[in-house]
């Protein structure tokens, strides 16, 4: 399974032809406590860079952007009753939606892991 980060501060891990997308611990800590998550509907069909989901904190609404484009296959209910999951696992339990990609070549726009780093080191 590899993982990338966006500019914006969005993860997509990826596993076959499905990626599973949310924000970085960074960009969780930034928002501040997240009091609200709006999820995409299953199917629905998003081009890299679209709105995938709105987060909600007491700080601010922040818009998570698709990584890549594909078909939201899965969302993740457990942030409609328990939002606060993105600041305690961000990048883990706090996922916000599985994808079918539909082109992998626009993974190799997106850092690895060590790059993000290095992007966040320099903010």
């Amino acid at each position: 399974m590899s993982i990338y980060f966006t500019e914006d501060h969005e993860w997509i891990k990826v596993d076959g032809d499905i990626g599973t997308v949310g924000i970085s611990p960074y960009a969780a800590k930034q928002l501040g406590d997240v009091v609200f998550v709006e999820l995409p509907e299953i199917g629905r069909e998003m081009d890299k860079g679209d709105e995938a989901a709105v987060v909600e904190s007491v700080k601010a609404a922040s818009e998570v952007y698709a990584p890549v484009g594909g078909e939201v296959t899965e969302v993740n209910t457990v942030l409609e009753d328990a939002p606060e999951t993105v600041n305690a696992s961000a990048d883990g339990e706090g996922w916000f939606l599985k994808m079918k990609i539909a082109d992998a070549d626009e993974l190799g726009a997106l850092m690895d892991e060590a790059k993000y780093k290095d992007y966040c080191d320099g903010l």
